[in-house]
């Protein structure tokens, strides 16, 4: 059932070879050199992210929802760094975050987020968590194929499929609702985001809530 719903993306089949190189190429020419990474800064780094995106990375509910790091797969953390520097997600914030961030420090930061493993926020309503859990591992129909073929069963991502686990429901519902206007500026086959994109459009928003709901729930 993926594969033949992969190929509906033009050319989608050979962006799994493709990406390990043009990242590295593309970390390489727009992310600033430096020295090695200090513990001293790290922390300091990590204090100034954990300020927006909550106590160990856990995610934060203010204004608008800000995402859980911890826990998250390094490769699709690094992955999300070079697209707000290049504008292939909007984001005023991240953006003079990403760009003035060096490979090292990139990469230290992604890491850390990685290891870091505090009790998700919750509060997903606990009435959609059924439907959402269904969708999750059996999809809808022939065009939405399950979240766990990516995910993982567990919904802690696989290197440059996020982990979905303990994510704020918030969050995730406005990412999916909004997807083609925070991610479609620069469109790139070699950008594992991609695969969304038609995810994203296809799911009607009871479905969307109903799964992110579930996620939540998750460890």
């Amino acid at each position: 059932m993926m594969s033949k719903w992969i190929r509906r993306l033009p050319r989608a089949a050979g962006f799994g070879l493709l990406l390990p190189s043009v990242l590295t190429i593309a970390f390489s020419a727009s992310l600033r050199a430096s020295p090695a990474v200090s513990k001293s800064e790290l922390d300091a780094k990590l204090h100034y992210c954990t300020t927006c995106h909550g106590v160990s990375g856990q995610g934060f509910r203010g204004y608008y929802p800000i995402p859980r790091l911890a826990g998250q797969q390094p490769e699709y953390l690094l992955n999300e760094i070079q697209a707000f520097a290049e504008h292939r997600r909007t984001n005023n914030i991240m953006f003079n975050v990403a760009h003035n961030l060096s490979a090292e420090m990139a990469k230290a930061l992604a890491d850390a987020f990685h290891n870091m493993n505090p009790k998700p926020l919750g509060g997903a309503p606990k009435a959609l968590v059924a439907e959402g859990k269904t969708i999750f591992e059996e999809g809808v129909g022939s065009n939405i194929p399950p979240c766990a073929q990516c995910h993982g069963p567990d919904a802690k991502g696989d290197g440059q499929f996020p982990r979905l686990a303990g994510q704020l429901n918030d969050y995730i519902v406005n990412k999916l609702t909004e997807w083609e206007r925070e991610r479609g500026q620069v469109p790139s086959e070699t950008d594992p985001q991609a695969i969304m994109r038609p995810i994203a459009h296809d799911l009607t928003q009871a479905q969307i809530k109903a799964v992110a709901a579930y996620v939540n729930t998750l460890q």
